[in-house]
């Protein structure tokens, strides 16, 4: 039986007959989304990170073509997308394709002779919510080109070059977090990634434990310009920081004495943006700590605390956010709460004893106003594996 519900799975299989015609030689690839559990605006300065791969997931259906064309259709987006492999430029009308053209060329620079195929995707991610729908597509396409045509890539080195496409194709200066833990993750665990060096260590997730996604239906869009500005004043932060100390390259070396020597080289806002980022880093560290010992209230206190300095310091919560979290550790039996993702909208994420979900999805149906895209969603998701490959009969029965 497929783990998608059945109306995603039916306009899916419409989609899939329709575009491919004979379903034979179609090959199905799974994305998922992901949720970082703590660790936020950390990855691209060098940082450490804790996310999990959510059950929530992008399906890729591909198929070769005779010809020189990809052809990349979805059944909740638009527009559709037909570009020849040999030109393959970025479309600034063609938003959601742009990832697919850049994994494209992206293998074609690694050497993969890269034939026309057909690609029809299908998405329970929300879009704009913060749990790496890019990602996923990013990586999906990467990892199921790759075995059609080649080459096939590491988790590590197909993660890392799906970043690249986002920051030199897309235009988005996002760090390593996300195509990581989509292209690597293992179910019932979090990966605790070091950012700098990409080792990591998988950290069970204990199972009386349940994580909770609520998306406040106020989307945010990353390629404006606060996700980069965030990103432009750590590194004015690490300029003025290395003034006295050379050897500090990422706000990963600073600690708060080195900040705070720095202070008067910097203005209020690029200081607190670095405070985020260098005690961000240590609690994630003691969170991998808490979560190892079995200590959930320490953990879900870190993960208030780094609301908290995400709200006042990084400036990257909102009203909707900082609601949604207040309702959340309202609740009996909630640990913790915190926005996930960039911020400026989108999801939170909730640490809470397994017994208290009832109790907290019925508290954020009731008290979290309507928004103008509809009320809120809540999911209770676990940590699943990352990018694969699985019997399209698995996800759409019978074809």
């Amino acid at each position: 039986m497929s783990r998608f519900d059945s109306d995603f799975t039916r306009r899916l299989l419409d989609k899939a007959r329709g575009t491919f015609g004979s379903m034979d030689a179609v090959r199905c690839f799974v994305a998922p989304g992901r949720v970082n559990l703590i660790g936020e605006h950390t990855d691209y300065n060098d940082g450490f990170v804790l996310p999990a791969a959510l059950d929530l997931a992008l399906v890729a259906l591909l198929a070769p073509r005779e010809d020189n064309k990809a052809i990349v259709v979805s059944i909740d987006k638009g527009p559709d997308d037909e570009f020849a492999l040999d030109n393959i430029p970025r479309l600034p009308n063609h938003e959601w394709t742009n990832y697919v053209r850049g994994v494209v060329l992206a293998l074609q620079a690694k050497g993969g002779q890269i034939g026309g195929f057909t690609m029809v995707v299908g998405s329970t991610i929300p879009v704009g919510s913060g749990l790496s729908s890019s990602a996923a597509l990013e990586v999906a396409t990467g990892f199921g080109l790759g075995k059609l045509f080649g080459p096939e890539l590491s988790g590590p080195e197909l993660a890392t070059m799906c970043q690249r496409v986002e920051n030199e194709f897309v235009g988005v200066n996002c760090g390593i977090m996300d195509q990581f833990i989509v292209a690597n993750g293992q179910a019932d665990h979090a990966l605790f990634l070091d950012c700098r060096d990409l080792t990591t260590e998988h950290v069970p997730i204990p199972s009386d434990l349940a994580i909770v996604i609520c998306d406040t239906r106020h989307p945010r869009a990353l390629t404006d310009g606060p996700y980069n500005e965030r990103r432009a004043s750590c590194e004015e932060a690490v300029e003025a920081i290395a003034a006295d100390q050379p050897a500090v390259t990422a706000l990963r070396d600073a600690d708060m004495d080195l900040l705070n020597q720095a202070r008067g080289r910097m203005s209020e806002p690029v200081y607190k943006r670095a405070r985020h980022v260098i005690t961000e880093n240590r609690r994630v560290l003691d969170s991998v700590r808490a979560l190892k010992q079995g200590d959930a209230v320490t953990f879900g206190r870190l993960m208030n605390e780094s609301h908290d300095s995400l709200k006042d310091d990084y400036g990257v919560s909102c009203d909707q956010l900082d609601q949604m979290v207040n309702i959340c550790r309202g609740v009996d039996g909630v640990l913790g709460s915190r926005l996930t993702g960039a911020g400026f909208g989108g999801c939170t994420v909730t640490l809470a004893r397994a017994y208290a979900v009832a109790r907290l999805s019925e508290a954020v149906l009731t008290q979290y106003p309507v928004q103008p895209k509809g009320p809120a969603l809540v999911y209770r998701s676990r940590a699943m594996a990352g990018v694969r490959e699985e019997d399209p009969k698995a996800i759409l029965g019978d074809l």
